[in-house]
């Protein structure tokens, strides 16, 4: 019989044309089944397709997806397109067409280049976030939030990208930087609507430790997010304003008493009073100009200088009634806590420095326990730690820690501040000044003002006639999208012509798939409710803050809107690591990308599969080696000559007994691979290492006697094509129809394995002798361990090891080793 050779290009176009004849990946709604919904995060459809990070992430998805459905699940895998966003608007503007149109046909090359992966999606539940009759409930969404008091808007001092002309939140400005295209950020004063995801943020921060699937790593990122601290707000007054007040968050009110001096943000709203007629008004005016200039980390670093003008003005102490002077500085930010903070230069390093800088009083207020009291000559820095409260009145003696609790309690008996607590998170800010995003659903009449589009009316529509001139946001050159009627009373008024944060999309897109087709809400609680939370979501981990918290606030959303029955989006997270070449991210301006085409092309997707589920475990940074793509198609075209060296056996029927040790060893090494393989991939994930199980079966089939029990080499052969459908499932396909079966090989149930047959007969053993070895030994496994011991005392060669020195002692452990104490 003449063999064939592996031809993985038709091989695999072969059979995902009968994949998509056939509706092979079609959802299975079968209600006797445990359902399972894994999913890999959906891509922005760039210019530049796929890269081999996402083949990473389809992979590994795809492989859990086919092993559920092998596994007896009925499996939700779907996949779509995050497709608005300020790439596709940049496109637009250099190449003169529509977003649109760019997205669109990006979005139909990716999928196809999906296809030639073989991924398993249920392309019939696909959803592309620009088309309308998605973003019309993403719009919905928005008037959900509006209602429950969720969605406001403000005038607020934003981050501004220059090179963007948008808005970025705070979570998309990286190191200063705009995070799409690297500008410097500034400041700029707009009316900007916000979510308010600091209504959630206790929930957010509790609930973290129900994620017992998620990295500990990603949990602890959120966590720092949402930075909570526990402390007390404290109420100055302004007896130059009327007494206005300036109220301050501190986590240290143990230290009170030793405030010398308030700062206040550039952008607080009371700096025009407070510096109003004083010598410094117009230098402080021109230093908050400046500082428009820079970001907001770089304010904050503990590295930049710290500079600040006094205001003129005072503020009353509210225990002591002190006069307290104001000041101006760089490094208070209004976006954090109040926009205030209080200066206790003694127990506070920066306080302390900013003190000796602009000579500040300094005043001591909690000592040491132990050794003499410091006093301020000696101080050459600020004293942070524990101790006892001193010149702080009716506290004094306290411990400072008890004093906290005592000195918050007091400020609230008196009407002066409460304990109270913090948080670094600050609401999102949602408004985008582009064109390529979902409009936000709201017009502003005169008579009426902010009036929210009816529920009918919806979708808004983005309208094409607009000008991208890189300048105005597009949005508001479309006469007829901007002049509108008021939908209370009937009188003229405008759209809002802010577009919503893509992260809005990506925010609720996995419950789109459980009903895409829905057309009157946003999903059928039914059907979220069956399917949801997602069991497996697999993706990057830069996504850990910005999207992972965001849909997590959602949930919780409709949670309280009573649209579904859990408070919770993700089980399980898999963040996998990058894939590198030359130990550098793969990237176009270091020449070091490689193509999943030019894979494909080359090898098949199949060994592409393989190579990079073999080359590293999941959450780990993956190297490139064009070795390891060879090996890897080398291991394929091994496996394919297997079955074709023994396809006239794998089209027999063999009832069989296993009698000899070659056959013994080989069911052992069936069943072993089995439990290994489903292991691995069932509880760890590890890929990697279940390859290696199915390549030793490989190993041990091609040393099998020629003339062994054909029944048991046809199960060994069978079992490894099964076990290898999940990575590489053109070939197990093809391999599975060769040997006569004519189901597909992902309809078959995945192999179990029986405890009884992982058991050798025989084992060997280390002979020790004061803990070096001297020999070996092959001993029924059923040995007890007086019977080893017996045997081992016995062995002829006993004498020689222990050169004429008496036992004193033998120590037996099962299996392993037999250690004999001489002296």
């Amino acid at each position: 019989m003449n063999e064939q050779v592996y031809q993985p290009r038709e091989i695999e176009r072969k059979w995902q044309q009968i994949w998509e004849e056939t509706d092979a990946h079609k959802t299975n709604e079968d209600e006797k089944k445990p359902k399972f919904y894994t999913l890999e995060m959906f891509p922005y459809p760039s210019g530049e397709g796929l890269h081999m990070g996402h083949v990473r992430v389809y992979t590994i998805g795809d492989v859990i997806a086919r092993f559920k459905r092998m596994k007896g699940y009925q499996v939700l895998h779907p996949m779509g397109a995050d497709a608005f966003g300020l790439p596709a608007e940049n496109a637009a503007i250099q190449r003169g067409v529509n977003p649109r149109e760019w997205t669109l046909n990006n979005m139909e090359r990716i999928r196809n280049e999906q296809k030639r992966l073989g991924v398993s999606y249920d392309w019939d539940r696909y959803v592309a976030t620009c088309l309308p009759d998605y973003y019309k409930f993403t719009q919905w969404l928005f008037l959900l939030f509006y209602e429950r008091g969720l969605a406001y808007k403000k005038k607020a001092a934003v981050n501004w990208c220059p090179t963007c002309n948008t808005v970025l939140a705070n979570e998309q400005v990286e190191d200063g930087k705009c995070w799409r295209c690297d500008s410097e950020v500034t400041k700029k004063e707009l009316n900007q609507w916000f979510f308010r995801i600091t209504d959630y943020a206790e929930r957010l921060l509790q609930d973290l430790d129900q994620l017992e699937g998620w990295p500990d790593k990603v949990k602890m990122m959120q966590k720092n997010w949402i930075g909570k601290s526990e402390g007390a707000e404290v109420v100055f007054t302004v007896p130059a304003l009327e007494d206005t007040k300036i109220s301050v968050f501190t986590t240290r009110p143990d230290t009170l008493y030793g405030v010398t001096y308030m700062v206040v943000a550039p952008e607080h709203p009371l700096v025009p009073q407070l510096i109003a007629g004083k010598e410094n008004e117009k230098a402080i005016l021109e230093f908050i100009e400046e500082l428009k200039k820079v970001n907001e980390i770089t304010r904050t670093s503990t590295e930049v200088e710290k500079v600040g003008y006094f205001t003129g003005t005072y503020a009353k102490h509210p225990l002591t009634g002190a006069d307290i002077p104001i000041w101006v500085a760089n490094y208070v930010l209004m976006d954090y806590g109040t926009g205030a903070v209080m200066g206790v230069p003694a127990h506070d390093e920066r306080d302390f420095l900013f003190a000796k800088k602009y000579q500040l009083p300094i005043k001591i207020v909690v000592q040491s326990k132990e050794g003499e009291p410091y006093t301020l000559e000696q101080m050459t820095g600020a004293y942070t730690e524990d101790g006892v409260l001193v010149n702080s009145d009716q506290f004094n003696g306290l411990n400072n820690r008890e004093a906290i609790r005592t000195i918050g309690e007091y400020l609230e008996k008196i009407g002066k501040g409460k304990l109270t607590v913090s948080y670094r998170l600050r609401d999102w800010l949602i408004s985008r000044q582009r064109y390529w995003g979902t409009p936000i659903p709201m017009v502003y009449c005169e008579t009426c003002g902010n009036v929210p589009v009816p529920l009918e009316q919806l979708p808004v529509i983005l309208p094409e006639d607009v000008v991208f001139n890189g300048k105005d946001n597009p949005l508001t050159t479309s006469e007829a999208f901007v002049h509108t009627t008021c939908p209370k009373c009937g009188g003229p008024a405008h759209r809002e012509t802010d577009t919503m944060d893509t992260f809005i999309d990506s925010s609720w897109y996995y419950f789109r798939y459980a009903s895409p087709h829905e057309e009157i809400k946003p999903f059928d609680s039914r059907q979220v409710n069956k399917w949801l939370p997602v069991d497996e979501y697999i993706g990057g981990i830069e996504h850990a803050v910005l999207h992972l918290l965001y849909s997590r606030f959602f949930t919780k959303v409709f949670y309280d809107a009573g649209l579904i029955s859990f408070q919770e989006p993700f089980k399980s997270l898999l963040t996998q690591g990058m894939v590198l070449k030359d130990g550098a991210k793969m990237s176009k301006s270091k020449g070091n990308v490689v193509s999943p085409n030019e894979i494909i092309e080359k090898y098949g997707a199949d060994t592409g599969r393989l190579f990079i589920l073999f080359a590293a475990p999941p959450d780990r940074d993956l190297d490139w080696s064009d070795s390891g793509v060879e090996g890897s198609h080398r291991f394929l075209n091994r496996v394919w000559r297997m079955v074709q060296q023994h396809l006239e056996t794998l089209t027999q029927t063999y009832p069989y007994q296993v009698e000899t040790d070659a056959e013994k060893e080989l069911r052992r090494m069936i069943h072993l691979t089995i439990k290994r393989v489903t292991e691995d991939i069932d509880e760890r994930d590890n890929f990697n290492t279940a390859i290696s199980a199915i390549m030793e079966l490989v190993n041990k089939i091609y040393v099998y006697p020629e003339d062994g029990n054909k029944g048991l080499l046809k199960e060994a052969i069978e079992t490894t094509v099964i076990l290898l459908a999940p990575m590489t499932p053109h070939l197990a396909e093809e391999l599975w129809q060769m040997m006569g079966q004519r189901e597909s090989i992902h309809k078959e149930k995945w192999p179990t394995y029986q405890e009884e047959y992982l058991v050798l007969d025989e084992v060997e053993i280390a002979v020790q002798i004061n803990g070096k070895i001297k020999g070996k030994m092959v001993v029924p496994t059923s040995y007890s361990k007086e019977e080893l011991e017996k045997e081992v005392l016995s062995d002829p060669r006993l004498e020689e090891w222990k050169a004429g020195k008496e036992v004193r002692k033998v120590i037996v452990v099962p299996g392993k080793l037999v250690n004999i104490v001489v002296s």
